[in-house]
């Protein structure tokens, strides 16, 4: 099928065409072409280095991620480590500051029947208190709960006795006291509940 001639076009502008295409130099047409096709694989190598340099920037920002949760893990585990080698101190140094409290409760009977028992009575509160000292630096925190409500969570009821002036399950009595360090319960309170008294109004 013969094309479509312009109607600007002539016969003669038709034979100068054909007569520089006959006269162009064979080398430079396939110089030409393989310009042409080096273009396009150029363009595909840059497409595959972008994906490539996508693909290791994931892979990048995952490892990233992986080692921060690594390092969260490690502090968290450390923390841990640390608040149990501490629970372990307190809970050793508990039954010692038992003692000093019973110590300092028979101290001062004997000094109200005349007992010249002042120099002992201040020695031992001197190292109840220091004693008490090192466990508030550890984050320890003393729970007496006398006249509270009972609670099951920090207390441990050894007992229950009627009382009918209190609110039923008020704390009456504190057998021993309880300790907390971060918020937990090292030791619950040992108490006595009241029992037969009014409800207790939110």
């Amino acid at each position: 099928m013969t094309p479509k001639r312009s109607p600007h076009e002539t016969p003669r502008d038709d034979e100068r065409a054909r007569q520089v295409a006959d006269s162009t130099d064979p080398e430079l047409l396939d110089d030409l072409g393989a310009m042409l096709g080096a273009d396009v694989g150029v363009s595909a190598e840059l497409d595959a280095a972008r994906e490539e340099a996508a693909r290791n920037l994931a892979a990048a920002q995952s490892w990233q991620a992986e080692f921060e949760n690594y390092r969260r893990r490690q502090e968290r585990d450390a923390a841990e480590l640390r608040g149990r080698a501490g629970e372990r101190i307190v809970t050793e140094l508990i039954p010692v500051l038992d003692d000093l409290d019973r110590a300092i409760g028979h101290t001062v009977a004997s000094a109200a029947t005349g007992g010249e028992l002042d120099h002992l009575l201040a020695g031992v509160e001197m190292v109840r208190t220091r004693i008490l000292a090192v466990f508030a630096k550890e984050g320890v925190e003393v729970v007496d709960p006398m006249g509270a409500e009972f609670d099951p969570n920090m207390h441990q009821a050894v007992g229950q006795r009627d009382d009918l002036d209190v609110p039923e399950h008020t704390v009456i009595e504190v057998y021993q006291k309880g300790y907390l360090m971060a918020g937990r319960v090292v030791r619950p309170a040992m108490v006595i509940v009241s029992a037969g008294g009014p409800a207790r109004t939110a």
